[in-house]
């Protein structure tokens, strides 16, 4: 398995290396000039190509580009055009949010789509799996700004429990009570992405269950809950880890819309206010690294599979 991580490693350089000339060169083909923008529509023309001499805009785009990739590898991923300071600190400011929401949002995600999706299989063609699979289907089709706003309305504005915007830093404050401000956003994200994990858990399960071994451990007299645990769920999860991953990608590397509706400082609405800045660096900066996030996090769910299933081996 050392070999193979190692290889896998070494396969990661090139990866980002193309992703990075995709990511630069997408980038620079975008409408709009920067120094314009930041000037506004009074500036004259000789301001907007002063201030573009200053920030290297002039420059050859390969050279821009060389500059850039330098930089990027050893994190250094230029500077806000916007902020006015280094890329990484720009992120960083906005990074906690995120963070935290994709991690309780990953935590009510396993606690309702798992158990769910394998009561649903092992109660197949029941009342029980009907009902699960209509609310996996209703969950799904819930549009995610509709939902956060009734949340909002039911638990901010009629019972007040919970506040309706907004997220004090933990880590500033060092209140965690602040964490409540995430329940309604986590709970929005939660819900589109249990019914993922619930039909995926539900399919894989019922495909398993066909299998001959299951049902030689049903014949060897087997109690019913050791089949499934050990026999059905075991062999049926690879799948679902795999989702998983690609779910916690996605709630990391931003959630636009509800980041917008509860007015989170995340990275989401941070790559939407770059790009209506032309802020360059920042675009640049946020993709890469979600790039790297990914490229990480998918083998690492390739490496589990081995701890999940003996049976696989890396050669």
């Amino acid at each position: 398995m050392w070999v193979y991580t190692f290889r896998r490693l070494l396969t990661i350089i090139p990866t980002l290396l193309v992703a990075s000339i995709i990511i630069f060169s997408f980038m620079h083909l975008m409408p709009g000039d920067p120094a314009a923008v930041m000037l506004g529509t009074n500036a004259t023309p000789e301001q907007v190509e002063r201030l573009r001499t200053q920030m290297g805009l002039n420059r050859p785009i390969y050279i821009q580009f060389s500059t850039w990739i330098r930089g990027a590898f050893v994190g250094d991923l230029g500077e806000s055009i916007f902020f006015q300071s280094p890329v990484m600190s720009v992120i960083r400011s906005r990074a906690e949010t995120s963070i935290l929401i994709a991690f309780f949002s990953m935590i009510l995600i396993l606690t309702i789509g798992v158990p769910v999706g394998v009561i649903s299989a092992v109660k197949n063609n029941t009342l029980l799996d009907q009902f699960s699979m209509g609310f996996a289907m209703l969950a799904a089709s819930i549009p995610t700004f509709w939902l956060g706003l009734n949340l909002m309305i039911i638990f901010s504005v009629n019972l007040g429990w919970l506040p309706s915007s907004g997220f004090p830093s933990v880590i500033e404050s060092g209140n965690l009570m602040n964490l409540k401000y995430l329940i309604l956003p986590c709970l929005t994200l939660a819900a589109p992405n249990s019914a993922l994990i619930i039909r995926l858990t539900r399919s894989s399960m019922l495909d398993v269950m066909s299998e001959e071994y299951v049902k030689t451990a049903r014949a060897k007299g087997l109690k019913e809950s050791e089949v499934v645990i050990k026999h059905i769920f075991r062999n049926a999860i690879i799948s679902v880890v795999s989702a998983l991953g690609f779910t916690f990608i996605a709630l990391l590397s931003g959630t636009v819309v509800t980041e917008t509706v509860f007015s989170l400082p995340g990275v989401g609405s941070l790559v939407v206010q770059s790009v209506l800045r032309r802020d360059y660096p920042v675009i640049q900066g946020v993709i890469f690294v979600v790039v790297i996030l990914y490229v990480l996090i998918n083998l690492l769910t390739d490496l589990s599979y081995g701890f999940l299933d003996p049976r696989i081996t890396y050669d």
